[in-house]
């Protein structure tokens, strides 16, 4: 099995033009077919999701059809007649019944009967048997002599429900296609030889990964493959810097060691580019944990099954070895397990930071939003010190400058400001981190987004960034900023990680081929929700999240593509709630349609290059995304060279703009300012997310308004969920409605120009408002006992240092 986004090397030029039946189409079926006995079908699948299945239109005989014949055999027509007991035929519980025995439920039912209707009504001529049979249904003396029956118009309309549903003929053939209980089957070179398992547990910071590339720098040949490229690029560079040459192969690039471009024995990879064909001697999977991921996940388990190589070395947390082993006992391998533990002490502190007065040099604050990065770097710079950046959408050479700066001792930036994305593939001299907030918005297996407290996982996983070992800091501290969120973090990081339980899986192009030849007049988006209404998979695997494929599917459908190119642009690696980006795949896909190559010139004057430097974060946000479109041109130049033949040129341009972007970055707080200065409504209004965050869980349920129609703005209220662990009490539910309160009355006069200003932020008011309410709760109702002055926070910093 190739990776998905690769191209399929075998498909037609035109799937409709296959035939459905018999020829290259059964020939190409007979694996599938032994595949689906060989997982032992016992016909006790489930019923598919019919409310997927699309009608195929059928359009009626017009008057140029030949002569009527059933016309001449008997006589013509009566159309109202003809209507009466069509109406009774669809009333018939025997017909209802007979349509249930071959795969017709209520709603296909009633769909295929009202087609097959309008098709006899609409049709100026109908087939003689037909003609024959509807007038024995009409006349009189069909009735007295019973020469027919209603009844005797179900092979009719079957025929054409099946012409409709085209699925149904085939129905047996797709559920042995969409079979995905024996995974380990897909990879029968990897079946061929007995590997070696290895498994590296261990928390962050505990050197399991290092011990894993030390055998993977000693092998004759070795593939690493990681989660991001920053990993790939990293061990890419330590493997040549050790005289170990190295190619590094992502989806935008591949960077030959040596300099006649051969392929050097040794690979760092993005785990979803590996090769399953080429054989090694030692592979390298790292971060295993991510086989859960609901949208990669198939990429980690396609290495673990089907990595050719004598060692397979695995690095991640505990919590995924039962699952391995289970996995590998499938395949009939054994699993050695390699336990480490963290190499320098994590403290969680027994105090939170609750002001920016109080932050230390080698302090990373993270946070979950971009919103919240921006107002935090904000008041961190009006306290007159200097903090790094660093964001999942920066380009990753910003992202290495950035860390580089927070890195550097004879550099005055000693803060960082981030989000997760710090969580793996950068190394950096972190002292202390604190949270922000702890709640994080996430998809769920079902797609549907939800904002929740962090995982334990995931709380290790940023935590253990501090303290790194062979830093200048001997040990790590982690706390909150707000003093409500520490023993919540407390609880959360004492907590077990819950174990990984199955991995993901995704349809691969060979079964997307196969379905296209059954189903040659369903959309693409269409035929991976039948695929994965119709797929069966065992308790140890789950079909990953397909709503991106599915959206990039439904925008390009109208644009006239062979199902090859159609599923690799619809594979593109991007970000969906990027609408430049989205919009620049729409016009690759519809000039590549008109096989007009994309050049370099018609690239710039798409993205209006060259750009200048951002004068606000809405320029930055923009230049983020132009990054995006040439990563994405560089994505489809490996995969349609011909047509996107200016790779090189576009090469040079993006570092260029990674340049730009750093620029942009080194003076955030400068944006920030400029941003707020015509912002309507403080930082808040910097960039629109989907996820407005507070330090409660929101709850978005549809609520009326005074005219009755139903709105989906957040309920800012804490809310508590049936059977959560950290359901939020009364306590809790009170401080948030004060909380909103204020915010509300945040929108008077004065607190509005003050945010408008810049001159205050959500984060300060949700600062008041605690304040308020300690002095309060002391029986005082003034402000006045804190005082932010910038002076003696300089001051404070000094001693500090």
């Amino acid at each position: 099995m190739r990776r998905c986004a690769w191209p399929l090397l075998r498909l037609p030029a035109r799937a409709g033009l296959v035939p459905r039946h018999g020829g290259a189409a059964a020939a190409r079926l007979r694996p599938a077919a032994s595949f689906s006995s060989s997982a032992g079908g016992d016909g006790s699948s489930r019923a598919p999701d019919t409310s997927l299945f699309v009608p195929v239109p059928l359009k009626p005989v017009g008057d140029a059809a030949d002569e009527d014949v059933g016309a001449e055999l008997t006589r013509p027509l009566d159309k109202g007649e003809v209507l009466k007991n069509l109406n009774k035929f669809y009333k018939r519980k025997e017909i209802q019944r007979l349509g249930a025995e071959n795969g017709l439920d209520a709603r296909l039912f009633h769909q295929a009967f009202i087609s097959f209707r309008k098709y006899i009504m609409e049709s100026s001529s109908v087939s003689a048997d037909l003609h024959i049979i509807l007038n024995d249904i009409c006349c009189d003396a069909g009735k007295i002599c019973f020469l027919g029956h209603v009844d005797d118009l179900f092979p009719f309309f079957l025929r054409h429900a099946k012409q409709i549903f085209p699925m149904l003929d085939c129905m047996d053939d797709l559920r042995k296609i969409s079979d995905l209980r024996l995974p380990p089957n897909w990879y029968p070179d990897a079946r061929a030889i007995q590997r070696k398992i290895i498994f590296h547990a261990g928390p962050t910071n505990s050197g399991k990964t290092y011990h894993a590339i030390q055998r993977f720098l000693s092998a004759k040949s070795g593939i690493y493959c990681g989660p991001l490229k920053l990993l790939a690029h990293e061990i890419f560079q330590k493997s040549n810097d050790a005289n170990v040459p190295c190619d590094l192969v992502t989806g935008e690039e591949r960077v030959y060691a040596n300099e006649d471009a051969r392929q050097a024995p040794h690979i760092a990879c993005t785990i979803e580019m590996c090769s399953t064909n080429t054989p090694y001697e030692v592979a390298v999977i790292d971060e295993i944990q991510m086989i859960r991921d609901p949208a990669r996940g198939w990429a980690w388990t396609r290495a673990l099954l089907g990595l050719c190589a004598e060692e397979i070395h695995i690095c991640g947390e505990a919590a995924a070895i039962d699952l391995v082993t289970e996995l590998m006992y499938t395949t009939g391998e054994e699993v050695e397990v390699r336990n480490y533990k963290r190499l320098t002490p994590l403290t969680v502190l027994d105090y939170a930071l609750e002001s920016l007065d109080n932050l230390r040099p080698g302090d990373c604050i993270v946070c979950f939003s971009k919103n919240d990065i921006y107002s935090v770097s904000r008041q961190i710079e009006a306290r007159g010190l200097e903090c790094a950046v660093i964001y999942g959408s920066l380009p990753p050479g910003t992202k290495l400058e950035q860390a580089k700066k927070f890195n550097d001792p004879d550099d005055p930036c000693k803060i960082l400001v981030a989000t997760d994305a710090i969580g793996m593939g950068l190394n950096l001299c972190i002292k202390r981190v604190i949270f922000n907030s702890i709640v994080k918005p996430t998809v769920n297996e079902k797609g549907e987004k939800e904002i929740d407290s962090i995982t334990t996982s995931q709380a290790l996983q940023i935590a253990g960034r501090a303290g790194r070992y062979g830093s200048s800091y001997k040990q790590g501290e982690v706390t909150t900023m707000h003093r409500d969120d520490l023993m919540q973090l407390k609880e959360i990081l004492s907590e077990p990680v819950r174990p990984v339980k199955a991995a993901g899986l995704h349809p691969t192009p060979e079964q997307i081929e196969m379905f296209a030849y059954h189903l040659p007049d369903a959309t693409l988006s269409n035929l991976i929700d039948i695929f994965v209404s119709l797929s069966q998979v065992d308790g140890l695997y789950f079909v990953c999240n397909i709503d991106d494929f599915k959206f990039l599917a439904d925008m390009i459908q109208h644009i006239p593509l062979n199902l090859r190119s159609r599923y690799v642009f619809c594979t593109a690696p991007l970000n969906r709630k990027e609408p430049f980006v989205c919009t620049t795949l729409l016009k690759f896909a519809r000039q590549f349609s008109r096989n007009e190559p994309l050049t370099f010139d018609w690239l710039c004057r798409h993205t209006k290059w060259p750009l200048a430097a951002p004068k606000n974060i809405k320029e930055l946000v923009h230049l983020e995304a132009v990054h995006d479109v040439f990563d994405l041109y560089l994505w489809l130049s490996y995969r349609f060279m011909d047509m996107f033949p200016d790779a090189v040129l576009v090469r040079d341009i993006q570092k260029k703009l990674d340049n730009i972007i750093q620029v942009g970055v080194c003076n955030i707080t400068k944006l920030i300012r400029a941003s707020q200065s015509v912002a309507a409504s403080g930082t808040a209004a910097i960039v629109s997310e989907d996820f407005p965050l507070s330090r409660t869980k929101r709850d978005t349920r549809a609520v009326p308004d005074r005219h009755g129609a139903k709105s989906t703005e957040a309920l800012s209220i804490a809310v508590e969920v049936p059977g959560e662990r950290r359901g939020k009490n009364v306590k809790a539910y009170r401080s948030a409605t004060r909380q909103e309160d204020l915010k509300s009355h945040g929108r008077g006069s004065l607190a509005n120009r003050l945010l408008r200003e810049g001159l205050l932020t959500q984060e300060m008011l949700r600062q008041l408002e605690s304040e308020w309410q300690d002095q309060h709760r002391n029986g005082r109702y003034g402000f006045g006992s804190k005082r932010d002055d910038q002076n003696s926070s300089k001051e404070m910093w000094k001693k500090k240092k």
